[in-house]
């Protein structure tokens, strides 16, 4: 059974950094894309950034491009999401998920993902 987890969330200071990881289970990531996605309490679950599969281009909703970077590591079969420079509005859980293609825009839905993982929680704050 295909399946996504999320991990890596946690803690941390306006302008801190934290990774996450989306580790794919029961089927090669690389084969799909991965996108990242987040929803804050009270909002709705908005786009972040999605690889695309293979050699996997790479696309950033307009809230965070040169802050995060999404990247594959394929010798471990997950999608990491490198956030820098954080924000206490990137508070959110973050969740990845799978599908054929990415979104043709992460700055609004529908996002049209298969398979999502449980998230992971990202706290910015002082």
């Amino acid at each position: 059974q295909l399946q996504l987890v999320e991990s890596g969330g946690g803690l941390v200071q306006p302008g801190g950094s934290l990774r996450l990881s989306c580790a794919a289970v029961g089927f090669t990531s690389d084969l799909h894309a991965i996108g990242w996605f987040r929803q804050a309490p009270g909002k709705e679950r908005e786009g972040v950034s999605c690889i695309g599969s293979g050699v996997g281009s790479t696309d950033y909703a307009d809230s965070v491009k040169g802050r995060f970077t999404i990247s594959r590591d394929n010798a471990k079969n997950t999608v990491d999401l490198q956030m820098n420079d954080l924000k206490p509005e990137d508070t959110a859980v973050y969740y990845c998920a799978a599908a054929w293609g990415c979104p043709y825009s992460l700055n609004s839905p529908p996002y049209d993902m298969h398979y999502w993982g449980k998230g992971t929680l990202v706290t910015v704050s002082s």
